[in-house]
């Protein structure tokens, strides 16, 4: 082997990786929606787990993604084991949709979709057709990395006894695989070698079994770093990953005789046959493990417990994993996090009321806890979302993000005013304040009000779409607030000149009168921002 020679194969298989990249980015930034609608559907059975994890995988090509997300969501309490299970499974049939492209003679037509990409990248003002310039570029690219590792492998003719071994001995093949996988981070690269090994004549089918055995090992190394510093239950999703791909090579293997004489009655091309062999594998597998998915998560449980006593954590859903493989998922877990964020708020709005209206003072310890941890979640939404920034997103997906900031902050100076409840209750302690029955009343009720206007912005922030009526409804409530604050102010200075309240209780009155009109204002900009990302993501 020449140092060209190397020089061009490890080329191509560069190519090819970084292609099924810019197919797998493009395809989550076309498809993001969907993919988090499908990947946070809970399935009912492990059927629907299946066919739920095979279509995430074929909207976004690629299993490790899906694998990631399905770790991810189980350690944030989204999914639990044995649907996990079912997912994983469909992952690894829709990840075979890839080997079975690539089996389809399309090479000399390849630089027609490079060519087609990049004028439709360059050419587009739309988010979405650029998007799809970048996927078609890619899936050109796919095969012009194929095609250059086929022809790097030409030397070898020569040498087919290098190759022969694997058919003598599948243990080696299979060991070759694995390694293989685990070191390029893709089993679609893997097949994509072994196929350019068989067109050139260097490996028989007999030989390219088990390395395709031996590739869905490897890709379980992707699952193992992904349960790295999660929790306990994460690490159950990843136990049944492994166990799931190595108990089936450890079940079809014994069998590759009958295995091999079923692959090759399913076409006369060998690069087919190679494919043919990655799908049915998968499916054998998944069709084998499918009746007994749940005694599966209970041998799971086994050898990883369950946690006795799960923490209850700040931070549910801003995984570090999703930044790398799918970061249009990422912004969907931001927006999962304000939701979370949404609930605290309101339950810190009704402890203060409790405290504030009702003397109930075993709400003052709920109230600062409340409050802390919308601290927290705001600085790390903040954070997360300037790593999602720095791995790249589409126009659309970064409008999301940013209006998710802005909510965030919009509902953590909120929670501030909550918080404010509290000083003025423990200043009005201290200073034996009170308030007249009628302004007491104004304040229940202008309160109970501005808490309302946050509830229907919570709505707005949970909805896929826009209701208008409801928007303005939403913002015709929070001005109509603000001119009652105005007009309390003015009964309260009728109050004060007739002797009626002390100029102390006054001060208190008029800041209470300012916080809650606040939490309408602020809970107006949450519904404003929401609505106003997705009005100009339909005009993308």
């Amino acid at each position: 082997m020449t140092l060209y020679t190397l020089m061009q194969l490890l080329g191509g298989v560069g190519m090819f990786i970084f292609a099924i990249k810019l197919i797998s980015d493009s395809l989550q930034n076309l498809a993001g929606a969907r993919l988090r609608g499908l990947i946070e559907m809970f399935t009912k059975t492990p059927l629907m787990g299946v066919i739920l994890g095979a279509a995430a995988t074929v909207l976004v090509q690629s299993s490790s993604a899906v694998t990631v997300m399905t770790v991810s969501f189980v350690d944030a309490g989204l999914m639990n084991l044995s649907q996990a299970i079912g997912v994983i499974m469909g992952a690894n049939i829709g990840t075979t949709v890839t080997g079975q492209i690539l089996a389809f003679n399309v090479k000399d037509v390849a630089y027609l979709f490079i060519i087609g990409g990049v004028l439709l990248h360059f050419s587009c003002k739309r988010s979405t057709w650029k998007q799809f310039g970048i996927g078609l570029f890619g899936f050109g690219l796919l095969f012009v990395g194929m095609q250059t590792m086929e022809s790097s492998m030409s030397f070898l003719q020569d040498r087919k006894e290098l190759f022969l071994a694997f058919s003598e001995n599948p243990l080696m093949g299979l060991a070759a695989g694995a390694l293989l996988t685990m070191l390029v981070q893709s089993s679609a690269a893997t097949v994509g070698l072994t196929m350019a090994l068989g067109m050139q004549g260097l490996l028989p089918l007999e030989a390219a079994v088990p390395i395709i055995f031996g590739d869905n090992v490897g890709t379980t190394i992707t699952a193992v770093l992904a349960s790295f510093g999660t929790g306990r239950s994460a690490r159950q999703a990843c136990a049944a990953h492994v166990l799931f791909n190595v108990i089936g090579v450890c079940v079809w293997l014994p069998c590759m005789p009958l295995w091999i004489g079923v692959v090759e009655a399913t076409s006369s091309s060998l690069p087919h046959q190679i494919a043919n062999a990655h799908s049915l594998f998968n499916i054998c597998n998944t069709l084998l493990f499918l009746p007994f998915v749940r005694p599966f998560a209970a041998l799971i449980r086994k050898i990883i417990p369950d946690e006795q006593n799960p923490a209850d954590k700040d931070i549910q859903f801003l995984d570090p994993l999703l930044l790398k493989r799918t970061p249009v998922v990422a912004v969907g877990a931001v927006r999962l996090e304000c939701r979370q964020m949404g609930a605290i708020v309101n339950e810190l709005m009704e402890s203060s009321a409790r405290l504030f209206f009702d003397g109930r003072e075993e709400e003052k310890e709920n109230i600062v806890s409340l409050e802390n941890r919308l601290d927290r979640i705001d600085e790390a939404i903040r954070d997360y979302s300037t790593k999602i920034k720095s791995s790249g997103l589409s126009e659309k997906y970064a409008e999301e993000l940013d209006a998710c900031i802005i909510c965030a902050g919009d509902m953590e100076r909120i929670g501030d005013k909550g918080k404010r409840m509290l000083d003025f209750y423990e200043y009005g302690q201290k200073r034996s304040v009170t308030f007249s029955t009628a302004a007491s009343e104004e304040l229940r009720k202008l309160y109970d009000d501005a808490c309302g206007v946050f509830s229907s912005a919570l709505e707005i922030l949970e909805k896929d779409d826009i209701d208008g009526a409801a928007l303005a409804g939403l913002t015709a409530r929070a001005e109509d607030i603000r001119m009652t604050e105005n007009r309390l102010r003015e009964h309260h200075t009728v109050r004060l000149a007739q002797g009626k309240c002390t100029p102390e209780a006054g001060l208190v009155f008029i800041d209470v009168l300012g916080a809650i009109e606040q939490i309408a204002y602020r809970g107006r900009k949450v519904a404003d921002s929401m609505a106003g990302f997705r009005s100009a993501s339909e005009t993308a």
